[in-house]
């Protein structure tokens, strides 16, 4: 006997539609059986729970192989300038959620566009007529900046002739943000649970059912949400499935590498034996090896394009992590059993993740069938993009960034040159090679709806959006993008019995309102969810 049976639908495995299955079994939190609605029945018998799926489509719950929920989960319930239209919607958001709060010291929130501003840097002068008595601090979408007031940088004790750029003071980037960030209150523990509970329900109800969080440790005002994770999970609240990537720290040299990998080991057996059932686990070790385009401090090989009437010194980026230690980590890290989970945006940074891992990877001593992964992958010069598949490292694409839309148009391609802007999120190129592929989302950077993700990667356009595809000769099918949300993230994660929906597999099963694969490409991010499943029990129904 099943505890449920879902019948009368569509059947996505991972890799593609079943023919002919049109209905799934489940008993004890597992997949009992797949087939047609007579094959099930005659399998299983009677059920507990029947449901009819009148054509819609299930298939294994996504995965997102890179994201922040706790920090997603904290913007949304404090000051979310996430949707904001414009500036001046942005300035009121902020003026609003300050006259809300007036029992708040700081406001601090975060999501606003740097494409809403003039050379994408908002000044705290803006700020200042928004909130001119407490102090602001408002990470930008990417979180590798920060938009302060006057206020914040006097709490701070920051004067503008310490900044680099004293004409665009109140926009901090990267390594400056911690001038400021380091000044904010920390979150309470208290803060961390309900911001990570809150994202927890918004991500199942976006029919994710587990993800890889890509910063478990302290970054950018936020402190580290291991706690948040322990808590939540030893109140039995942790229903989706979390790989925890531990935070390599910037700067580190090589003389700090033993100390510092001692200290990830030591992390990983705590939560190992805080969390004995692995709900929540911490095998992987995150690195940040460079910045973002906009603000010029994704790595490159050549410097950036120099525009007229730009102050900004051309320059090619950054490594935070110098290329001889990443390769000495890299190593080390394999020997410790640690899958590593690179941020790399530009071209330099993709080669220099890339030389890294081949040495891991040819290291004797390396613990074998790490899945290591690069994510991001915004420039990659094409004679990298067949190294993926020949070093057996995984692509991890968030691919909503690829298209045309304010920031690529106008902060992107105008630093990047036509050529480098050619090579932009090459993902039919990486699957021609033969190399696997993830996704994830990167959320609270854009949005953590993996269908909206889904049809940029099959049309290479913004959703609703007038312009024209990006480099469209990379699109990828939806069977090819669906296939690595699910079956792709869930394997980057060491989850192997999930990703699919076969016998004896995981029941994190994912109900769509229609078959994401037979509507036209530009309607996917319209589909909706309708139920989410974890452990083949309700964690979420659309009402």
């Amino acid at each position: 006997m099943a505890d449920l049976v879902l019948h009368g639908g569509v059947v996505f495995d991972g890799e593609k539609v079943l023919p002919g299955a049109t209905a799934v079994a489940v008993r004890d939190g597992r997949v009992l059986a797949v087939g047609s609605d007579d094959e099930v029945r005659a399998a299983v018998g009677d059920a507990t729970e029947v449901v009819d799926l009148a054509g819609r489509l299930v298939l294994p719950g996504f995965t997102d192989a890179h994201v922040h929920p706790v920090q997603g989960g904290v913007e949304r319930l404090g000051c979310d300038l996430t949707g904001a239209t414009g500036a001046a919607d942005t300035l009121d958001r902020v003026r609003r959620f300050a006259d809300a709060h007036p029992e708040l010291d700081w406001i601090v929130g975060g999501g606003w566009l740097k494409e809403y501003f003039a050379a994408g840097l908002p000044t705290a002068a803006a700020l200042d007529q928004a909130v001119p008595d407490r102090p602001v601090m408002l990470r930008d979408n990417s979180h590798h900046a920060v938009w302060v007031n006057s206020e914040a940088l006097r709490r701070a004790g920051v004067a503008p002739s310490q900044l680099p750029d004293p004409g665009h003071v109140g926009t901090l980037h990267e390594e400056e943000m911690d001038l400021v960030a380091a000044h904010v209150p920390d979150e309470t523990l208290d803060e961390q649970v309900a911001g990570l509970l809150e994202a927890q329900r918004y991500l199942h109800g976006l029919g994710v059912t587990g993800w890889q969080d890509a910063i478990v440790g302290a970054y950018a005002g936020h402190p580290d949400p291991t706690a948040a994770y322990l808590a939540v999970a030893a109140r039995g609240l942790l229903t989706a499935r979390v790989t925890g990537a531990l935070w390599f720290p910037r700067g580190t040299t090589a003389e700090r590498l033993p100390d510092v990998v001692a200290d990830l080991v030591r992390r990983r057996s705590d939560v190992a034996a805080a969390v004995p059932d692995g709900r929540f686990r911490a095998g992987t070790v995150k690195v940040m090896q460079d910045g973002v385009v906009e603000s010029r401090t994704a790595g490159l090989v050549e410097p950036y394009v120099e525009l007229p009437g730009c102050a900004c010194e051309p320059r090619s980026g950054l490594s935070y992590v110098d290329p001889q230690v990443l390769r000495d980590a890299a190593v080390l890290l394999s020997r410790n059993g640690f899958q590593l989970h690179v941020h790399a945006i530009g071209d330099r940074a993709v080669r220099e993740s890339l030389d890294a891992l081949e040495a891991a990877l040819a290291d004797p001593d390396a613990v074998p069938d790490l899945r290591h992964h690069v994510a991001h992958l915004q420039v990659v010069d094409p004679v990298d993009v067949p190294r993926f598949a020949a070093l057996g490292v995984t692509a991890n694409c968030q691919a909503l960034w690829a298209c045309h839309e304010a920031a690529m148009d106008d902060l992107n391609i105008p630093i990047l040159g036509p050529v480098r802007s050619s090579w932009q999120y090459p993902f039919a190129s990486l699957v021609r090679t033969g190399a696997a592929l993830a996704m994830g989302s990167d959320w609270p950077v854009s949005t953590p709806d993996p269908l909206a993700a889904i049809e940029v990667a099959v049309t290479r356009r913004e959703p609703g959006g007038d312009r024209p595809a990006l480099l469209p000769d990379e699109a990828l099918d939806v069977v090819t993008a669906l296939s690595a949300y699910t079956l792709g993230s869930a394997r980057v994660t060491h989850r192997d019995d999930g990703g699919r929906v076969a016998a004896g597999a995981l029941a994190d099963l994912v109900v769509l309102d229609r078959d994401v694969t037979a509507v036209p490409p530009d309607e996917i991010s319209g589909v909706q969810v309708d139920l989410t499943l974890v452990d083949g029990r309700l964690v979420w129904e659309r009402s």
